[in-house]
């Protein structure tokens, strides 16, 4: 398997220093190397990376329905029934009835769910250390605090709601064509 990051600067091509100092460019290609990685750590389980979170937030019983759980992920609840049924049917969740509220399924982790989860997250501590390799043990430990604190800062002032909105405002900002399509020319 060959490094996610490269171990120095020299090895890059000729455009990285131009870029090194841009905060999008670094972050976007931090994360296309953890996304590849972590989604090769957990590419045999249903649903990959959502399945993965979804597998882990019913191990940790950290939300009380499947609708909390999709509005946790963001994932739409119509899509989030697919995966909790593939799930299932390959028997690392449940879903049973909340003791409270007979209408309410709670998410729950099987054994063997429990126990791929910890052969999961094995995987992905190694995914994290291959990106964070050219990081000595004190600075993973600084850049995972600061990401924290930028994470939960940025959090609340919240991305929009759906994909539809991002799209709509990434095309807000898009220049527009000078010219008419063929399209609207032929009208």
């Amino acid at each position: 398997m060959k490094p996610l990051i490269r171990e120095e600067v020299g090895d890059a091509p000729s455009c990285v220093g131009a870029l090194a100092g841009d905060l999008g460019w670094g972050l976007g290609v931090v994360l296309r190397a953890y996304a590849t990685a972590a989604h090769t750590a957990v590419a045999d389980l249903p649903g990959g990376p959502r399945g993965y979170q979804i597998l882990s937030a019913a191990a940790q019983g950290t939300v009380s329905s499947q609708l909390a759980l999709a509005q946790h992920l963001g994932v739409d609840r119509t899509v989030m029934t697919y995966l909790l049924d593939d799930l299932e049917a390959a028997k690392l969740i449940e879903r049973r009835p909340d003791p409270t509220d007979r209408r309410t399924r709670r998410v729950v982790a099987t054994q063997l769910g429990t126990e791929l989860l910890a052969t999961l997250n094995d995987r992905l501590r190694a995914a994290e250390a291959d990106v964070l390799a050219p990081l000595d043990g004190e600075g993973r430990e600084t850049f995972r605090a600061q990401l924290r604190l930028l994470a939960t800062r940025a959090d609340p002032l919240a991305s929009p709601n759906s994909a539809c909105d991002l799209a709509q405002e990434v095309g807000a900002e898009l220049p527009r064509p000078r010219h008419r399509s063929r399209l609207a020319r032929m009208r």
